[in-house]
């Protein structure tokens, strides 16, 4: 982990709270930097690089969502997993976001759709929240045609993404559509508080702090009234009850810690079943880091066991 931090350092990449979103947007991501680790180490990107991956357009009201279909080898159909990355709803997309889904579709043999979604401030909330709903809606309907089986999908995100991810479970039960089997969520944003345990002790952390999620949040939503919706405020919410098993993934150095044990917390109170664990040693943005870090390599270990008992168990 300190050798991607030092990378990160080297990239000169400075803090988003320091930056416009254009700067923000074109500057090294957490992803280069464990790329650049994993190229100096020389180790090699297989069998992951084996995934074959396919770019699609999914149909919304606001215009086509691009998305990015990961296949593993062999014959289907295949449970599927839809994927929401992070970066705050402002920065990142999808192939900054590539290592997890490649992995998760290596490792639980299934057909991963990595979504892409409109960014803040263009769009601000809940424009990411609606397209993240809309595409799983496309996908449950549509994943058939390209050899998936609907009634074994599941929800993964990380971060903003991993916050998108629990609103499409909450929805699914909510609207009565067909429930994903298993939810991942990779230290999501799930409450407004900015003065948690966590936020206290990492208010300074790399690549994340404090200053950089009032950055994120002064760019997504119209006002500061706006972050107690119950759509962002997640551990706020009394309507757990019933939504999908939950795995949820939290890093020691991360403002986000907290929040994210909590919702877990509030998920388990609720009688949902939840794998919970905070790996020590290790910041944001280390999960898609499995051939570098390995706390990285533990957390996928888990978040692919998990998916695949709950696609075993499905009928």
């Amino acid at each position: 982990m300190q050798a991607v931090l030092d990378k990160l350092q080297a990239l000169d990449v400075k803090p988003f709270s320091t930056l416009t979103v254009p700067q923000a947007r074109t500057q090294a991501s957490a992803a280069d930097a464990a790329r650049a680790v994993q190229w100096d180490k020389r180790i090699s990107s297989n069998p992951e690089a084996q995934v074959t991956t396919k770019d699609i357009a999914i149909p919304s009201k606001s215009g086509a969502l691009a998305a990015r279909i990961y296949k593993p080898g062999g014959d289907g159909p295949f449970p599927v997993v839809v994927y929401y990355h992070g970066g705050g709803w402002v920065v990142a997309d999808i192939n900054v976001y590539d290592s997890a889904p490649r992995a998760l579709a290596l490792g639980a043999h299934a057909i991963v759709v990595s979504v892409e979604y409109r960014h803040a401030p263009e769009h601000k909330f809940p424009a990411a929240h609606e397209d993240a709903w809309t595409a799983y809606k496309w996908v449950v309907e549509n994943i058939h045609s390209l050899n998936g089986n609907a009634d074994k999908i599941a929800v993964a995100g990380e971060s903003a993404g991993g916050n998108l991810a629990a609103n499409v479970a909450l929805m699914a039960k909510e609207m009565k559509a067909k429930q994903p089997v298993r939810q991942l969520l990779v230290y999501p944003v799930a409450g407004n508080d900015m003065n948690t345990d966590s936020y206290k002790e990492n208010a300074d952390a790399k690549p994340l702090g404090k200053a950089d999620m009032e950055w994120f949040v002064k760019n997504t939503f119209s006002s500061m009234d706006q972050t107690s919706d119950k759509r962002l405020n997640l551990v706020g919410r009394d309507d757990l009850a019933g939504v999908a098993p939950a795995t949820v993934i939290t890093a020691q150095f991360d403002p986000l810690r907290s929040e994210g044990q909590a919702y877990a917390d509030k998920l388990k109170a609720a009688g949902v079943e939840v794998d919970a664990k905070t790996f020590d040693g290790v910041t944001h943005e280390f999960f898609g880091m499995a051939k570098v870090v390995p706390q990285a390599k533990q957390a996928m270990d888990m978040a692919i066991a998990d998916l695949t008992s709950a696609f075993n168990k499905a009928k």
